[in-house]
């Protein structure tokens, strides 16, 4: 069974464009704060400030609409992680109802160099706790 974290947001007037909704490119924004919570959360007890996580690549599926006031929970968890690179997975609800369904490929960098650092096993087990 995969570790899913939860995040809530509330859709704030900010959040809204011209067609009253929340914008695309705001579930960009949250994807990203979710992303950086999460790991702050996994690596509270642990600190890995050697690392940097860029983003590489986004696959976002916009499902339903959110609108003013909305209050919005956010899963994520982490898929497959090889390489330099982890997958993480991103669910925004309203209720019980999908709205955005996201897949990110993050790659990690060393925090000085900012070059590709190989996950080794000491951040795999954050990524992935053992049972």
């Amino acid at each position: 069974m995969k570790d899913i974290f939860e995040l809530g947001i509330v859709v704030n007037l900010e959040d809204i464009d011209v067609l009253n909704h929340v914008n695309n490119v705001v579930y960009v924004k949250w994807m990203d704060k979710v992303a950086f919570e999460h790991w702050a959360f996994l690596t509270r007890n642990n600190p890995l400030p050697q690392f940097i996580w860029v983003v590489l690549r986004h696959e976002i599926d916009y499902i339903k609409q959110a609108v003013l006031g909305d209050k919005i929970t956010v899963k994520t968890w982490v898929g497959e992680t090889k390489g330099f690179k982890s997958e993480r997975y991103m669910e925004f609800y309203k209720n019980n109802d999908v709205l955005v369904k996201a897949k990110t490929i993050w790659g990690m960098l060393d925090a000085e160099t900012y070059k590709p650092s190989r996950i080794r096993e000491n951040v795999l087990n954050v990524l992935h706790p053992p049972k």
